[in-house]
């Protein structure tokens, strides 16, 4: 593993973004997000996406100056139509519009269609809880994930997000897949030579597999079994069906050099001012109550530490600003080739 400085590495994914069309505004908010995602131990999603995220800008699968449309159908809901572009660009501007509108009526609703991936929800729930807004947010994805019981897989992992501010505290940040990890994670262990855990994906046959390659032919595990697959369903209503996206069968890969159309993911956020909430609720008052209760619980060994969600990101997050983020030697090769090929410099 190779150690870099995490603001070099931001500066390095920002170039690289401008030099593939993409605005200098947009390019901070694209490579903010993938080093965040680094920083919190989400390697996944973070800058190993990079240069794929590159690949389609240049071969224009992806719009890297999205015309994007956010329009108002009532006094709380948006409806965003994406024009194709990065997925962190179009949420991003899709939730600032959200946050606003929620300030003035308590809530509010976002539907976005014609989006991509947008990296880790929990990204878009930290800004939102910087406003103190609560903040649900989902999305569905290329299928990757069978129906319970079924051998075909239909659903994307399709991950659900909530964040809660907290006072004085990192907020409450639930971020996960309805699969029982995220299927980024298979990808990277193909690209480091890494086999997967038990209980992870199953082959094309329906058999439980170690082979990431394997896996990522065949389906993921959903998380709590028939449980997961439910809310993978929940999901695609919502971020498919309702958005006017793709569903899941129908979203494009962009790591499938075969295809040209544009993915269209669609996204859903809900999100809830605090502040409106709070002449009728201690809202801070008994949240605080409530994590002291997490934290002061006994631990089960004494080498393990109670958390609450969203805590242990958010010290790795600390860790890894002050020590740098490690990446694998796959990834820092390729991101090298990346930095020759736009004649911009990789850090060492």
């Amino acid at each position: 593993m190779l150690i870099i400085n995490p603001k070099n590495l931001c500066n390095f994914a920002n170039q690289v973004l401008q030099k593939s069309g993409v605005s200098e505004k947009d390019a901070k908010i694209v490579s903010k997000g993938l080093i965040q995602a680094n920083l919190e131990g989400t390697d996944s999603h973070g800058i190993s996406r990079l240069p794929v995220y590159t690949k389609r800008l240049m071969d224009k699968r992806i719009k890297s100056r999205p015309k994007i449309d956010i329009k108002k159908i009532s006094p709380a809901s948006l409806l965003v139509n994406g024009d194709n572009g990065l997925g962190h660009v179009v949420t991003y501007y899709s939730l600032k519009k959200g946050i606003k509108i929620a300030k003035e009526n308590g809530i509010s609703s976002v539907a976005i269609h014609s989006s991509n991936h947008f990296g880790t929800a929990s990204y878009f729930c930290q800004l939102a809880s910087q406003e103190n807004i609560i903040a649900f947010i989902c999305t569905n994805s290329p299928p990757g994930l069978a129906p319970w019981g079924g051998s075909k897989k239909i659903f994307g992992t399709n991950p659900v997000a909530f964040g809660f501010p907290v006072q004085d505290r990192p907020p409450v940040i639930i971020d996960m897949s309805t699969s029982v990890v995220a299927r980024g994670k298979i990808m990277l262990a193909k690209n480091r030579n890494e086999s997967i855990p038990d209980g992870w994906a199953l082959d094309e046959k329906g058999n439980m597999t170690n082979n990431p390659s394997e896996a990522l032919k065949g389906s993921m595990y959903p998380m709590a079994e028939a449980k997961g697959y439910a809310l993978a369903l929940a999901v695609e209503i919502l971020a498919g069906v309702l958005t006017g996206a793709s569903i899941s069968p129908d979203v494009k890969n962009i790591y499938n050099e075969k295809l040209s159309k544009k993915a269209n993911v669609g996204h859903f956020i809900f999100l809830i001012d605090v502040n409106k909430y709070k002449n009728n609720s201690d809202y801070d008052g008994q949240l605080e109550y409530l994590l002291q209760l997490i934290k002061l619980n006994p631990p089960i060994k004494n080498d393990v530490t109670v958390r609450y969600p969203g805590e242990r990101k958010h010290a790795e997050s600390r860790q890894r600003e002050a020590n740098g983020i490690k990446l694998s030697e796959t990834d820092y090769n390729e991101l090298r080739e990346l930095g020759k090929r736009f004649n911009i410099q990789f850090p060492e």
